[in-house]
C-alpha cells in the first residue's frame, strides 16, 4: 500500500524557442526548442524531445498514450494495474521492459540508482526515495514529477490541471497538435459528465484506509478528490479542510457522516478495502455503510490529476446513479 504523499504542486510551463546551440554548444537545438518547464520548483530544459524515457510511476501513462509517445519509454518500474488501461495502452505497456515492481511495506518502489542509469535515459518520470532530482542531475538525467506529487502544493486542483499537464507534455515531446486534440476530447467528456449530477442532495468523502487496521486518511480541497466529487454533484464533507490528505479519526468520520464513501487503494482485492472501513468500531452507524454506498476505487482514478481522473469520475457516476 502506498502511503499518500501529503503534498501537491503545479507544473508550470515556460517555453523558449530558437535555433541557437545546445547547452554544451555542440550544435543546433531541435526546431521549436529549447523548452523549459518549471517542475517542483526546479527549471528543466529540453534541447530536443526526450527519446529514452524511464517511468518510475504509472501516473504519466495516460498522458504519454494520448500523445502517442509510449514508444519513447525504454523501461518502467513500479505497479501498473491492468484495470487502469484499455487494450491498446496495455499492449504498449507490455512492450516496455519492467525493471522491478518490488515495493517496501509502505508501498514505496525499491530500485537502485545503477539499474535506472544503466538504461541511459534522457528523462525519468516520477521521483522515488533514492532517485531524487539532485541525484539524477549529477549524472545529467532530467526528472519530471507529476504536479500533484511535488512538495510545494497546489492551491486549487481541478480538471484544468489535467489539461495543462497534457499541454506541457505536448510541448516537451513536440506533440502539441496531439495534446490540443486530447484536451478537447477530455473537456467534452467532463462537460457531459458534469451534467449528470448523480450526487445532488448527497454528501460524500474520499478516504485512503489502511487494510488490516491502522490509520485512515481523508482527502481535502487540495486533492483531486474534491473537484471530482463536485463534478459528480456531491457535497464534500471535508470541503472545510485546506489540505491534500490527512489522518482522520473514526469519531470525526462519524460526526460528518457522509452518505457516500469512496475508498482509494493502490492494488489488491476491493472487497478487503471496503472491509477496512466497515470493520471500524462504530462503522455500522455510518450512513454510507448502512446503505451499502461504499466504493473502492484504484488510486490513480482520482489522484494525481490525469485523464484517469476523468475515467474515475465516470466510474463514480456509474456507481452512484440514482
Amino acid at each position: 500500500m502506498i502511503r499518500p504523499t501529503i503534498a501537491t504542486a503545479a507544473l508550470v510551463l515556460a517555453t523558449t524557442t530558437g535555433c541557437g546551440t545546445d547547452a554544451a554548444g555542440t550544435g543546433a537545438t531541435a526546431e521549436g526548442f529549447p523548452v523549459t518547464v518549471e517542475n517542483c520548483g526546479a527549471e528543466v530544459t529540453f534541447d530536443a524531445p526526450p527519446e529514452r524515457v524511464v517511468m518510475l510511476k504509472s501516473s504519466a501513462v495516460p498522458y504519454l498514450h494520448a500523445l502517442g509517445v509510449m514508444d519513447q519509454v525504454v523501461a518502467r518500474a513500479g505497479e501498473y494495474p491492468a484495470d487502469y488501461y484499455n487494450a491498446e495502452t496495455q499492449a504498449e505497456l507490455d512492450d516496455i521492459p519492467l525493471l522491478t515492481d518490488e515495493m517496501d511495506t509502505s508501498g514505496h518502489l525499491q530500485i537502485s540508482k545503477e539499474i535506472v542509469i544503466a538504461e541511459e535515459p534522457d528523462l525519468v518520470l516520477g521521483e522515488v526515495d533514492n532517485l531524487s532530482r539532485y541525484t539524477l542531475d549529477a549524472v545529467d538525467i532530467d526528472l519530471l514529477e507529476e504536479p500533484a506529487m511535488c512538495p510545494e502544493g497546489v492551491d486549487d486542483p481541478g480538471f484544468d490541471d489535467v489539461y495543462s499537464q497534457l499541454e506541457t507534455y505536448g510541448q516537451v515531446f513536440d506533440r502539441e497538435d496531439e495534446a490540443a486534440q486530447a484536451v478537447a476530447d477530455l473537456r467534452k467528456r467532463v462537460t457531459e459528465l458534469e451534467t449528470k449530477k448523480v450526487g445532488e442532495g448527497r454528501t460524500a468523502a474520499v478516504l485512503y484506509p489502511t487494510i488490516g487496521g491502522g490509520v485512515t486518511y481523508a482527502y481535502g480541497t487540495r486533492s483531486m478528490a474534491h473537484p471530482q466529487l463536485e463534478a459528480a454533484g456531491f457535497e464534500d464533507v471535508f470541503a472545510d479542510v485546506d489540505e491534500r490528505v490527512f489522518e482522520v479519526s473514526t469519531e470525526d468520520l462519524l460526526e460528518r457522516d457522509p452518505d457516500v464513501i469512496i475508498l482509494l487503494h493502490n492494488a489488491g482485492d476491493p472487497k478487503k478495502v471496503e472491509e477496512s472501513i466497515t470493520q471500524l468500531a462504530g462503522a455500522e452507524d455510518l450512513t454510507a455503510v448502512r446503505n451499502g454506498d461504499v466504493m473502492a476505487q484504484l488510486f490513480n482514478f482520482t489522484e494525481p490529476p490525469s485523464a484517469l481522473s476523468v475515467d474515475g469520475l465516470e466510474r463514480i457516476i456509474d456507481r452512484f446513479a440514482q
